[in-house]
């Protein structure tokens, strides 16, 4: 089995079926590894079929909330650029609430989905946010669910709209895209440059 799924101490030690059950979420892929299966041999099954997609799915049904919500920021700014006075309302809230996960900042990511242009893809990184905790969002609205896997979806939707935003790098930045939240799930911050020698060769 490749090493590349090794190693992820984040991630739930659940079967995979069970975390995509959770969160409502069903791959494309028909999975011939047992419904015991770890992430790892399903990501490892995955990478085999080279179901990119299906491999960002699970990562983002895997991935603590925060860490998604990162993931999903750095996707955004893949195709945004780098921190500016020019940001999109969403994605900076959204960065800030990763850093403060407070309900104040929870509640500034939700206000910014209110006046978001309708052409402002980051708006999925605030509705990560919003609900983060599998709730409709803070205050009042704590009292009643989020729709399962809402969260998860919204930070994979953000990491499919950057591949299309940058499709033509897309055998390449599907890699990173997969490699970042690798990262990310073994403590790191997600900042890799390229994908590994081992992923592009794969590809």
């Amino acid at each position: 089995m490749s090493d590349r799924f090794k190693g992820l101490t984040k991630i739930p030690q659940e079967p995979a079926a069970k975390v995509l059950s959770l969160a409502n979420v069903r791959l494309d892929t028909l999975i011939e590894a047992p419904a015991s299966a770890s992430a790892e041999v399903v990501l490892a099954e995955l990478q085999s079929k080279e179901q990119w997609i299906d491999i960002l799915l699970l990562l983002s049904t895997l991935l603590p909330v925060r860490e998604r919500v990162w993931w999903a920021c750095l996707a955004a700014r893949d195709y945004i650029g780098p921190k500016s006075h020019k940001d999109p309302p969403s994605l900076a809230a959204s960065e800030a609430w990763v850093f403060d996960p407070t309900e104040e900042n929870r509640e500034t990511a939700r206000a910014t989905l209110d006046h978001a242009y309708v052409d402002d893809d980051t708006v999925n990184c605030a509705v990560a946010v919003l609900y983060s905790d599998g709730t409709l969002g803070p205050g009042d609205l704590a009292e009643y669910p989020a729709p399962a896997g809402a969260s998860e979806l919204a930070a994979f939707a953000m990491n499919v709209v950057a591949l299309g935003e940058l499709s033509d790098k897309f055998d390449t930045h599907v890699q990173l895209l997969i490699d970042r939240a690798l990262d990310i799930a073994r403590g790191g911050n997600g900042t890799i440059s390229e994908p590994m020698p081992e992923q592009e060769a794969s590809a």
